[in-house]
């Protein structure tokens, strides 16, 4: 993750099952239906709307042209609406730039909207009452118009010397490089002093190279230096992304929900409007992403069995022996692999069943070690969750399903418990977050989905630094 101040922070398609892959379409521009509407303009009204268009730029929005919102042949009404759907619901249409895209959307009636603000001659409060008005929202466009005012600003934190840093030795660029550590969460940064290479930041910088598929030596060199810097026009289009991504969702989520988080690999668990729980998650990795859903758990699996899609069966299992289905409990039904239940089982002890088009699911894993790593896009696209058994515990609580739960855990059997009440989840891909005391830092993007939303928004490509592709396990 990335500080905005330099500061450190705390912190449809059906496919097979579990691997999914996403593909964009180029023509992703949000359309809104501008057919003519009885609208009465004044000079008081034009202002405003070219006011507003004037200060897109609060809104990440300034690599757009609106066009002018002046002038005898201006169509003042198709230009207004159209600002108003991107402030509304986005600049794009996230059904367009990617294969799967199920989240709620908010669908507001802006044609009725304009036509009252032009009645009561605010324009102005209409145009401003259709962003986002939560915190986070207005932290980004703080953070955005902040670095937008600073193009003289370096564009690096840590330069580069030419000049490789090797274990033990001292370098005035230690303290910010184990800064940049600890906000990636590959160091705790109370363990540093100094300017020296100490093995703790050696450790740390040994992680990061594996992530990204580079040698693990611990020598700073360009590369690892590359991971580390971000121009602030990387920060910019990352923090323009995220407010787009913001606008796409409906402005009054469930107040008890379930959001995971693809980018940071986190899960948070919303209890009558307030935050419940978080914890770690394994998600799709880079060529199986977990697609972006909006898809409630119904039911709660103990004990589930696993019927392995056909991806998997010919990619990685096909070619293993009766020895190797054996020793995995693995038998065959029907023409598939499927795993029985149990200790082994790729599934865990628990299944969070979802409703979705998708085979896309939460679920526990015997891989425990994943959960330690950094970069924890492992899967091949469903949702792993730690210490599964104690979240299906905690839902079944809330549920008032906790006896039948126990029951159903104690048959040793693949047994169903429905919840009375579904929980709705959101796969969202936030690659900036906020730490506690509600600032923006910066993640990298690990699925580089960052690039198609920044180009649709008329932003150059940023790097693209990409965790290393290759599934744990042959689990889902």
């Amino acid at each position: 993750m990335r500080s905005i101040s330099g500061k450190v922070l705390a912190l449809g398609l059906l496919l097979p099952a579990c691997s999914v892959n996403v593909v964009p379409d180029q023509n992703a521009t949000s359309a809104v239906d501008t057919t003519a509407m009885p609208a009465q303009w004044n000079d008081t009204t034009k202002g405003q709307l070219r006011k507003a268009i004037d200060a897109r730029a609060a809104h990440g929005l300034d690599h757009i042209d609106f066009g002018a919102a002046s002038g005898p042949t201006v169509d003042f009404t198709r230009q207004a609406l159209r600002f108003a759907n991107a402030l509304a619901r986005g600049a794009t249409d996230p059904t367009k730039l990617y294969a799967v895209y199920t989240v709620p959307r908010p669908e507001p009636d802006l044609k009725a909207g304009l036509a009252t603000a032009l009645q009561a001659g605010d324009l102005t409060g209409w145009l401003d009452s259709l962003a986002p008005r939560d915190a986070n929202y207005s932290k980004l466009s703080e953070a955005y118009l902040k670095l937008r005012q600073q193009p003289g600003a370096p564009t690096v934190d840590i330069l580069g010397t030419g000049k490789a840093i090797e274990p033990g030795a001292t370098d005035p660029r230690l303290p910010a490089i184990a800064r940049e550590l600890a906000v990636l969460e590959y160091l705790d940064i109370d363990a540093v002093r100094g300017d020296r290479y100490e093995p703790a930041i050696v450790a740390a910088v040994r992680r990061m190279q594996a992530d990204y598929a580079m040698k693990p030596d611990g020598i700073i060199g360009s590369e690892a230096l590359a991971i580390l810097n971000m121009s602030d026009v990387d920060r910019s289009r990352a923090i323009a992304v995220a407010m787009e991504r913001l606008r796409w969702l409906e402005r009054t989520p469930p107040a008890t929900r379930i959001d995971v988080n693809l980018a940071a690999a986190q899960l948070t668990y919303w209890k009558d409007g307030k935050i419940f729980d978080r914890r770690k998650v394994i998600v799709g990795e880079p060529d199986t992403e977990t697609p972006q859903l909006g898809s409630p758990i119904f039911r709660l699996v103990a004990n589930p069995t696993w019927t392995i899609p056909r991806s998997i069966q010919k990619k990685e299992i096909a070619k293993k022996g009766a020895g190797y289905l054996k020793a995995n409990n693995m038998v065959w039904k029907d023409g598939w692999i499927v795993q029985q239940p149990g200790p082994k089982n790729s599934l865990g002890l628990v299944k969070f069943d979802m409703q979705n088009d998708h085979a896309i699911y939460l679920h526990d894993t015997p891989a425990k070690s994943v959960f330690g790593m950094v970069q924890r896009q492992r899967s091949h696209g469903c949702v792993r969750v730690d210490d599964a058994l104690g979240f299906a515990e905690m839902l079944a609580k809330d549920g008032d399903v906790l006896e039948q739960w126990h029951q159903a855990r104690a048959t040793g059997k693949e047994t169903f418990v429905k919840l009375p009440r579904q929980i709705p989840v959101r796969m969202l891909y936030q690659t900036v977050l906020f730490d506690d005391a509600g600032e923006p830092i910066i993640r990298n993007d690990p699925y580089g989905w960052d690039d198609r939303v920044g180009s649709a928004l008329g932003f150059k490509a940023g790097k693209a630094l990409r965790v290393q592709s290759g599934a744990a396990d042959v689990g889902p």
